[in-house]
């Protein structure tokens, strides 16, 4: 603290951090201001650190520095909410920052295990090129199979290639066809970043995750929270089976409306994919059109 005495110079930079008003009464000698007196040992009267002011019992032992710079103490605050929240912000900050910029886009789920080499792998790679074709960056989760495809098909296409990574227990990285890349640790800020800067979304054949991408999205299509938004299913004998359960048994049992069907498209030619994307190309969700 600015009043300890002992051996520490402080001098003006110290002084400059922490303004500290002495007792009046008389003018302190060199030797005091560079030691610290008697009086300050015990304590200033009045203090100011920053734009807060204390008197009395209100006075604060150290200055706001010494307190950030101490490394003793109790490191489980870093465990705490407030501290999540703020990493959560810095999330979205780097996200938005890094992406804010991207010409019209569109998203491409499918599943990490796709073999490179199947047919669904094959597809991924010229849904990827076509895309970029129709002006389109392409953004995918990152991963390897499906997700690798896509990037790859836009990277050889000379495109955008964006990957948006997780964390997750079994490490997974990069695939090595992303130009840009993000690895987030909140899985909801992740998926703002694919709705946000994406103009659609092309869905290949996949697990829980891609369920999880595709079901969001129709969701904030139908509760209105997007709109114009096209989502595209690829692999009608893959989605066949969803498409009759929702007809047959979630809509049957008014579950969800008849129009809910709508908001999406299933086929199996990949024109025709890039197509019912491409009608929402001069859209502007915060981009523009692609020039």
């Amino acid at each position: 603290m600015a009043g300890e005495t002992g051996n520490s110079e402080w001098g003006n930079e110290a002084e400059s951090i922490s303004k500290i008003i002495t007792r009046p009464g008389r003018d302190r000698t060199r030797e005091e201001r560079l030691m610290g007196s008697p009086e300050e040992a015990a304590g200033p009267e009045e203090q100011r650190l920053g734009p807060v002011f204390r008197r009395g019992d209100r006075v604060q032992a150290g200055t706001t520095d010494q307190r950030l710079l101490d490394t003793a103490g109790d490191s489980a605050w870093v465990h705490t909410d407030p501290w999540r929240v703020m990493r959560i912000q810095s999330e979205f900050v780097e996200g938005f920052g890094a992406l804010a910029e991207l010409p019209n886009a569109i998203s491409v789920f499918g599943s990490a295990r796709t073999p490179a080499d199947s047919p669904e792998y094959d597809a991924g790679v010229r849904i990827g090129k076509a895309l970029v074709q129709a002006g389109f960056a392409v953004i995918t989760g990152g991963g390897p199979g499906a997700m690798e495809a896509a990037n790859r098909g836009a990277h050889e296409a000379g495109g955008i290639s964006v990957g948006l990574g997780i964390e997750l227990p079994f490490e997974q990285g990069l695939n090595p066809y992303v130009d840009m890349g993000v690895n987030f640790r909140y899985f909801f800020v992740r998926k703002t970043m694919f709705v946000k800067y994406a103009q659609g979304f092309v869905v290949l054949p996949g697990g829980l995750g891609t369920m999880d991408e595709l079901f969001e999205a129709l969701t904030l299509v139908q509760t209105r929270k997007v709109t114009r938004f096209p989502i595209v299913l690829f692999g009608t004998e893959y989605w066949g089976g969803l498409v009759d359960w929702l007809r047959g048994t979630v809509v049957a049992q008014g579950k969800a409306a008849e129009k809910d069907l709508l908001l999406f498209h299933v086929t199996d030619d990949v024109e025709e994919a890039v197509s019912l994307v491409s009608k929402e190309a001069g859209t502007d969700r915060g981009h523009g059109p692609t020039p």
